[in-house]
């Protein structure tokens, strides 16, 4: 099958399709035909050689987290789903570093799994599982949101940070939220009540008291700076120091589980109307098409996934 693959850490100039061999699947999982997938930080993260503590990955590397397709084949002990199913999932980060799904075909575990809504296209399906579930996870199982709570989300233009928003106004939350200016229109369409302009305005000059604070950008300090006594943080991007972990508040950093039974859960409410899927730009499954969506991730300047379509 084509893969995009790269041969060594480094630049997006890494990326390079490539044929490797399909992907042998485990009596518990399913081989799914990627139609589309989508990048997230953590991509051009591993690229770069930042997970290499984490990850003993043996070279050539196929990156990507996101997928969804259609399956093909089915392990021996798979129950709930089929050859021919429309799926999408967040699959394992397996420790060969080749099943990533900047691929053709992507194996998957069953409890992984979700039956993509058919309202949803392929594209919508590949832009929800990680960045959908990060912030499902955060909002409603670590910080446990309730009606009438005031939260900040930060960096609420990136893909985590816009499904954030919703859920929280779905589960009744006031939000407030840190963005460029050109983004602030769709932020306040999407629910946020307050967007900051991070390049003139610290929150803590207009933020006091909240009960909760989704840090994506470590700035694990200037939310605990807007936070009640009794308020909760939780991080998902960078290690907290002692001094942050003996505050008063509760402070916790999370990483992503990957759940298929909370995936069909985003599924629906996107079906519902409740959560929007809001994609910056589509590009093709090629060399230049992953360099390009590396480039345009890294620099920051989307509102919304970048999704490639992979079929």
């Amino acid at each position: 099958m084509q893969a995009v693959t790269i041969k060594q850490y480094g630049g997006p100039e890494e990326l390079q399709l490539t044929e490797i061999d399909r992907p042998k699947i485990a009596t518990d999982e399913v081989l799914v035909a990627v139609r589309a997938t989508s990048i997230n930080p953590i991509d051009w993260k591993a690229r770069q050689g930042l997970l290499k503590g984490m990850y003993d990955w043996q070279f050539p590397v196929v990156l990507g987290w996101d997928v969804a397709g259609v399956i093909t084949a089915v392990g021996s002990d798979v129950k709930k789903f089929k050859v021919g199913d429309a799926v999408f999932a967040r699959p394992d980060i397996y420790t060969d570093g080749r099943r990533g799904t900047y691929a053709e075909y992507a194996a998957v575990k069953e409890d992984k799994l979700a039956l993509k809504p058919a309202e949803l296209s392929f594209e919508q399906a590949a832009a929800l599982p990680l960045a959908g579930l990060t912030a499902y996870q955060v909002i409603h199982d670590q910080l446990k949101i309730q009606a009438g709570e005031r939260v900040l989300i930060q960096a609420g233009a990136g893909g985590v940070g816009l499904i954030a928003i919703q859920l929280a106004k779905y589960f009744g939350a006031t939000v407030a939220t840190t963005a460029s200016p050109n983004h602030a229109a769709l932020l306040k369409q999407l629910g946020a009540d307050e967007v900051i302009d991070y390049h003139t305005t610290a929150i803590q000059d207009v933020l006091h008291d909240y009960d909760a604070v989704f840090d994506t950008i470590n700035a694990v300090d200037d939310g605990l700076a807007i936070l009640k006594p009794a308020g909760r943080l939780v991080t998902i991007d960078g290690q907290l120091t002692a001094a942050q972990k003996a505050q008063s508040q509760a402070v916790s950093t999370w990483w992503l589980q990957p759940n298929g039974r909370e995936l069909a859960i985003l599924g629906d409410l996107v079906v519902q109307g409740q959560v929007k899927v809001v994609i910056d730009q589509v590009l093709p499954f090629s060399t230049a098409g992953l360099q390009q969506a590396h480039r345009d991730s890294e620099a920051s300047h989307s509102a919304g996934k970048i999704i490639i379509r992979v079929s």
